[in-house]
């Protein structure tokens, strides 16, 4: 089984990667997250590989960081969910933010993923609740946005023109490291992060 793979980014999609190694190209999927974190076309790239085996398919899934692995790991143990709803449970929640809302037994925040209905969101917190240990959370969100007028006003038009709210943020998160004085201007915080995002 494919566990880890390195080689040379050659096409790279919000869902999906092409890695060549050893002149194979393979064609894996992934989540928004670890797509925001990927270099360059044409670049080096490293990931964690989930391999899945069904009887007419075998695929590939990958991330950048092991702890993302790890929970998708745990996310396709829960009945219901398989690869694919669970990469769109971590595109649609960051990995901290979704360890958070399953140890808080929060169904309100897991049913925002779309394919996650009540049913489904209480038993990813009744069998996953206590299997989360050895994620630690930090004492403060690193990833939380600073408090400004225009930051959900610009996350909120950046999702309705089609964008994923994680990759909105850390984008907005790039560009207030830039110019953390624009937090209260939406036309300007609006322009930085869009061309951050792009």
């Amino acid at each position: 089984m494919i566990a880890h793979l390195r080689g040379t980014l050659l096409a790279k999609h919000p869902n999906q990667v092409i890695v060549e190694a050893a002149g194979v190209g393979y064609d894996v999927t992934i989540s928004i997250e670890t797509f925001t974190h990927l270099p360059e076309e044409g670049r080096e790239v490293k990931l964690h590989i989930h391999t899945h085996v069904r009887e007419d398919a075998i695929s590939l899934f990958g991330f950048v960081e092991r702890d993302e692995k790890k929970l998708f790991e745990k996310l396709i143990t829960v009945s219901g969910i398989g690869p694919k709803l669970a990469v769109t449970v971590l595109s649609g929640l960051p990995s901290q933010r979704l360890v958070t809302a399953i140890r808080a037994q929060d169904h309100a925040t897991l049913t925002r993923v779309p394919g996650i209905g009540k049913k489904t969101a209480e038993r990813v917190v009744l069998e996953l609740k206590d299997k989360l240990e050895e994620f630690a959370l930090p004492t403060s969100q690193a990833s939380a946005l600073p408090a400004g007028a225009a930051t959900e006003d610009v996350l909120s038009a950046l999702t309705n023109l089609g964008y994923q709210k994680p990759a909105a943020e850390k984008a907005m998160e790039a560009a207030l490291k830039k110019e953390p004085n624009i937090a209260d201007d939406f036309e300007q915080l609006f322009r930085a992060t869009l061309a951050a995002i792009r």
